[in-house]
């Protein structure tokens, strides 16, 4: 069945389904959409066995191994290693031994609809079929994912766990305290994460009853930590996640905030000292503080003192007496200094998540989840799933609202079931969810989405998309609710909260009034919002509402996978070039296959598609890509690279959705290395002023925990030297500086005219005896004019430093792509365009001076080498490679397994252009390791525990794309 007859009948099923009202008190009435009458599901899908492997790239160890799993033909590969062996239950090799995604599914699904059935959600035996039909559909399509817990339990032996996110409590008592380690260790166990708020806890400047001195929250951090250390390396399901949060008015806040900064010290001593202090190195453990994400509570009052440069007040914990007073400004400053050293503390704006809780007469909302996407009530728990995004975007490039608002429906349906048989892991976690029944449904795929439609991320078209969808899901998942509670009646906790939930409401109405739409792609969904916001007054008004949340967006780590997402949550895509696998054993490297229909949409012809897909493949970004114009370079802006999405970006697309969402958003802005304190500052600054309501940030490089420097094993070395500790202290007095190489009276010299966007002018490179570059001079306008004399001083500081020792390559990769007029056509036939005047001067002149190699890795050829590459499949002349044979076995690889990997699709420029395809370098095994190979750039992640891959960042968390494990808690 072709997909447009598929979507006119889901268009028709639609219709008839909007017609059919649940009935109040009788149950719903569930309406086909994604299936067919007389059909099930699995019947409409082709299946076929594949032999699961998963192997440690660093120890070469098989660690996973199942022979004759059963996927549909259309799965990827990846997709059906991580499902078999994260959720597949039952001991491997034993008959007990879940061995098809049929049996996981009927497992999830059947409970669902069993539970959905005796808790009376459906008005008919002939609805439950429906509902266990749809739900199936889209699971198996990969429209949608719960999150892990409900894959790793429900249908199980196991206590049936739903939710991956929680949030405790602690007084300030040793029961209490104890009690917190307590919980937590078994939250871990499971495989999940937790949050808590310490600012209860009595500070280390305030009196105990007994008349001595309290601890202080800081101090019982540690033996939390540990405890958090110990479980994680006891071989949980997943590293333990926690979050600590502290209330900024809080006596020891500046000791909370500067805790991991002075910890990042130490590691710094013990490594340099020669300990193995690399993440999972065997010393790192006794570091401290290390297994929790930390985060400042800050107020409204707190902000605007650091806005006016005025005192901020710190309070005892007993009698909220002002015990100490400080310079806000000067406070906020260590907490960005803090953040710029280790990437903690992160924040959460108190005021905005008060102003949006829709339970404020119970309690006030003061943590977080792990990720810090889950805000609610203490001792609580919520259940996530995520829809894939790029599934609802029609064949003409449209979105199908009403296929995705039925999609919402029926996931809030199944989200809500599934509290009714969930069990939890304390009493106090068990009453307040199933008082209040937080959900939160989100998505993944957001940045694919944008791509394919051709709209920039950092971009008021992009956000103006991102909002108006996540409005759509969080007004149709609230409608949803109400109906729900015509049926099976509201949460708990809602007659004391109704005012206060109903003025939410209307927030989120007013905030999708609010909303400007840029076009018909948006402008659709947002009338499709409004209509949906006024549904939710409406019916909220009379019916109450079932969830006290409902939506969220979650960092979609492993799930994303599970759907064969391109990108996870709100974030952007992570680089044009995947990496994939194939079925069989092997990987390629493929262009993402996005960008094909981005440039369909943005009006490009095939051919010249396919040569912009061909320089992708070979450079991992767009920039002087042949044929594509600089203004779409913002499409194809990604989360690292050349062109990589700026940290004030990330933010606005956070502000663009989260007025739309009941919790926050797990996201973290990453900075450059060379971000300063300052920026920081202006980030979590910027985050309060738009609204939202969490922010953490990531500086490159920040932390001494990467695997990607060789500090290990100059450690080492260092280590086995047998010199006296004497003989070591006097070498280590060695002064190093520069020392000018001065060029020769006489010397050779190499003058080139040039024309860059019609402004012309000279360079004269001189070279040293052995040919390196010496001197640089540029003539571009009249002796005596400003523009003369600018060139004559930038020609004199470049040349001297050249004489110093800078390399060229440094020059080079700094001054290419820089951008201004004049820029355009060349006459040089190595460089037919160029951004600037400096664009072309250096890469001219690595052309002139630097070799086939050092050009290589900064994607700079001649004219013939990019022919021969065309003819080829080689830049190098065949007679240059080592071995010929392998040359030509290369190329034809190129030529003849390409198409056999490429994705499905309708469209023949993206079918043309996945012919981009190559094998994948034998040292990348992930998206992430395979950038590195490409731009030479270090992604700044961990290595997997399990499989020793690099990992890539996702949310606030980073996951494992070759075994689908993820440091955060969903």
């Amino acid at each position: 069945m072709s997909e447009t007859t598929r979507s006119d009948q889901q268009s028709s099923r639609q219709k008839k389904a909007a017609e059919k009202v649940p009935g109040a008190g009788r149950g719903l009435t569930i309406g086909r959409v994604f299936t067919t009458e007389g059909v099930h599901p699995y019947d409409e899908v082709s299946w076929e066995p594949r032999d699961v492997v998963q192997t440690n790239w660093k120890t070469g160890e098989t660690v996973f191994e199942q022979k004759g799993a059963e996927f549909p033909d259309f799965w990827s590969v990846n997709a059906s290693t991580i499902v078999t062996t994260k959720y597949f239950r039952g001991a491997v090799g034993t008959d007990v031994r879940e061995r098809s995604l049929k049996q996981l599914i009927d497992r999830v699904v059947k409970t669902y609809r069993r539970s959905g059935e005796e808790n009376g959600y459906f008005a008919t035996g002939a609805d439950a079929d429906i509902f266990e039909h749809e739900l199936t559909w889209m699971l198996l399509h990969q429209f949608f994912s719960f999150n892990s817990p409900v894959w790793f339990n429900v249908g199980t032996n196991a206590p049936q766990q739903v939710s991956a996110c929680f949030i405790l409590s602690v007084d300030d008592s040793m029961d209490s305290i104890l009690n917190w380690y307590k919980e937590e260790g078994f939250i871990f166990k499971g495989g999940s994460g937790a949050g808590l708020n310490l600012s209860r806890i009595r500070s280390s400047k305030e009196l105990l009853s007994s008349g001595g001195t309290a601890s202080g929250p800081v101090s019982f951090m540690r033996g939390a930590d540990a405890s958090a250390g110990t479980i994680k390396s006891g071989g949980a399901t997943r590293r333990a996640a926690k979050m600590v949060v502290l209330d900024v008015d809080h006596p020891d806040i500046e000791e909370f905030v500067e805790t991991k900064a002075r910890e990042e010290d130490k590691i710094r001593a013990l490594r340099d000292a020669g300990f193995d202090m690399d993440l999972g190195g065997k010393d790192i453990a006794s570091v401290q503080y290390q297994n929790a994400n930390n985060s400042v509570r800050v107020t409204d009052e707190f902000m605007r003192a650091v806005e006016d440069g005025t005192d901020f007040g710190l309070r005892a914990r007993h009698t909220g007496e002002v015990i100490e007073s400080v310079d806000a400004k000067e406070l906020f400053g260590k907490i960005a200094q803090a953040a710029w050293e280790c990437a903690d503390p992160g924040i959460q704006y108190d005021g905005t998540i008060n102003d949006w809780h829709t339970n404020p007469e119970t309690g006030r909302i003061t943590a977080s989840n792990p990720c810090s996407e889950y805000m609610s009530l203490d001792n609580s728990s919520c259940n996530l799933a995520s829809l894939n995004l790029l599934k609802f975007l029609k064949d003409d490039d449209t979105f199908d609202a009403p296929l995705f608002t039925k999609a919402v429906e029926l996931i809030i349906t199944a989200m809500d079931i599934s509290i009714t048989f969930a069990d939890f892991p304390t009493e106090a976690i068990t009453k307040t969810t199933k008082d209040y029944r937080q959900l939160g449904i989100g998505y993944a795929n957001l940045g694919a989405l944008l791509m394919a439609t051709g709209h920039g991320y950092d971009s008021e078209g992009g956000r103006a998309v991102a909002g108006a969808i996540t409005s759509l899901m969080t007004g149709v998942a609230y409608r949803r609710s109400a109906e729900l509670a015509a049926v099976v009646g509201p949460y708990a906790g809602y007659a004391r909260n109704a005012d206060a939930h109903k003025r939410v409401m209307r927030k989120h109405q007013a905030a999708n009034d609010e909303l400007r739409t840029l076009g018909g792609f948006d402008g659709d969904i947002h009338k499709l919002a409004a209509k949906e916001w006024d549904q939710v007054v409406k019916l909220g008004e009379s019916n109450g509402f079932r969830n006290a949340q409902a939506s969220l967006l979650a960092p979609t780590g492993t799930i994303g996978f599970m759907m064969d997402c391109d990108t996870t949550g709100i974030e952007p895509d992570f680089s044009l070039v995947k990496f994939k696998k194939l079925v069989g054993g092997g990987s390629m490297q493929i262009v993402n296959q996005t960008i094909p229909r981005a440039l369909k949409n943005l009006g490009y012809t095939t051919e010249t598609s396919e040569a912009i897909v061909e320089y992708i493949a070979e450079h991992g970004h767009v920039i002087d890509a042949p044929g594509l114009k600089p203004e779409h370079y913002e499409v194809f802006d990604c989360a690292m690279g050349q062109r990589a999405i700026k940290p004030m970006g990330h933010v606005r697309m956070m502000a663009a959705t989260q007025p739309f969402l009941s919790g926050a958003i797990s996201k973290t802005v990453n900075l450059p290395e060379s971000a300063t304190v300052e920026e920081i500052g202006e980030v979590y600054l910027e985050g309060w002023k738009l609204g939202l309501k969490a922010l953490a940030v990531y500086r490159d490089n920040c932390k001494v925990g990467q695997p990607l420097s060789d500090a290990k094993s100059k450690g080492s070395d260092k280590a086995g030297d047998t010199q006296s500790a004497d003989a070591k202290s006097e070498e280590v007095r060695v002064e190093y500086r520069p020392i000018r190489r001065r060029m020769p009276k006489s010397r050779v010299s190499r003058t080139t005219s040039f024309s860059v966007g019609g402004a012309e002018g000279y360079m004269i490179s001189g070279a040293h005896e052995d040919g390196g570059l010496g001197e640089v001079f540029l003539k571009l306008g009249k002796q005596g004019s400003t523009l003369a004399g600018v060139m004559d001083a930038f020609s004199i500081a470049i040349s001297v430093a050249l004489q110093y020792g800078v390399p060229l390559e440094t020059y080079v990769e700094k001054f290419t792509n820089m951008k201004f007029e004049p820029a355009g056509l060349t006459d040089d036939p190595d460089v037919r365009m160029s951004q600037s005047i400096m664009d072309y001067v250096f890469r001219r002149l690595a052309l002139d001076y630097l070799s086939f190699d050092e050009r290589s890795e900064l994607g700079i050829y001649t004219a013939a080498e990019r022919a021969r590459q065309v003819e080829t499949g080689s830049y190098l002349p065949v007679e240059e490679a080592t071995d010929e044979s392998e040359a030509d076995s290369l190329t034809s690889e190129a030529k003849t397994e390409a198409p056999a990997v490429a994705e499905p699709t309708t469209e023949s420029v993206a079918t043309k252009a996945s012919t981009s395809s190559a094998p994948a370098p034998k040292n990348a095994h992930t998206t992430a390791e395979l950038m590195e190979s490409i731009s030479g750039m270090s992604v700044d992640a961990p290595l997997c525990f399990t499989c020793g891959t690099k990992m890539r960042p996702s949310g606030s968390c980073y996951v494992c794309e070759g075994c689908g494990s993820t440091s955060g808690c969903s």
